[in-house]
């Protein structure tokens, strides 16, 4: 890839916004043990898990060596130094609800450049690149909701989370095919730091599926046990 920048130079960079989001996320993990009113290891495990856990899917995915967060020595404590900041520093939930979306959103945008453009540089295609542009953002947060016996929120149920991992991916894949990373990097983070801004403020979905139709037969079970309730009898 060529452009404004050297593929040295770009690869430094993304490794920088790498640990930005690693750094963003463990914070955000922290942040749920203490909902959680989990102890002092569970901070640091459930922001490890957030911080680390998108970025080591995507790595042995690629299965380019083992995954990036065991092999660079700043990853493993840029992950535990967000989550004991949620330890040490107390939150209000005025000053959670101002910060999350910004965070949220910047933790996005940054691991989904970084997924693209890791997937690109080991010689992959576009369609490869949105897929662990995407897992990079949300892989993280979905094995942390999972851990807390829940429904992982990139599913559904929230303001354009994977959607916009997309957008930033496929920004970052576009320019990138245009010979112009740089610019694929700065739009990308720009678009998916407003996209994901605009859609928790105004509470923009995708649409859900539709409701579940009951069986005939369940339907009947139903309809007796409402009968057997009145103290009807069988026809």
């Amino acid at each position: 890839m060529s452009g404004w920048l050297s593929p040295d130079t770009i690869n430094t960079i993304t490794r920088y916004l790498d640990l930005a989001g690693v750094f963003t996320c463990g914070l955000l993990g922290g942040v749920v043990a203490r909902a959680e009113g989990l102890d002092l290891f569970g901070y640091l495990v459930v922001g490890t898990i957030s911080g680390l856990g998108g970025g080591i899917i995507r790595d042995t995915l690629l299965q380019h060596g083992t995954p990036v967060a065991l092999t660079d020595a700043a990853y493993l404590p840029t992950a535990f130094a967000g989550a004991l900041i949620a330890f040490l520093i107390k939150f209000s939930e005025e000053q959670w609800d101002r910060l999350f979306t910004p965070l949220d959103a910047a933790v996005i945008s940054f691991w989904a450049v970084v997924g693209a453009q890791k997937t690109l540089a080991a010689g992959l295609g576009w369609l490869p690149a949105l897929l662990l542009g995407t897992i990079t953002a949300v892989g993280g947060s979905a094995v942390r909701d999972l851990l807390r016996g829940r429904v992982p929120a990139v599913l559904g149920g929230n303001a354009l989370y994977a959607t916009v991992a997309v957008a930033v991916a496929g920004v970052f894949v576009l320019c990138s095919y245009l010979e112009a990373p740089t610019v694929g990097i700065v739009a990308g983070i720009l678009l998916g730091f407003v996209l994901r801004t605009i859609a928790h403020r105004r509470g923009w979905r995708l649409p859900e599926g539709l409701p579940l139709e009951p069986s005939t037969a369940l339907r009947g079970v139903r309809a007796r046990t409402r009968r057997g309730s009145r103290g009807e009898r069988e026809p």
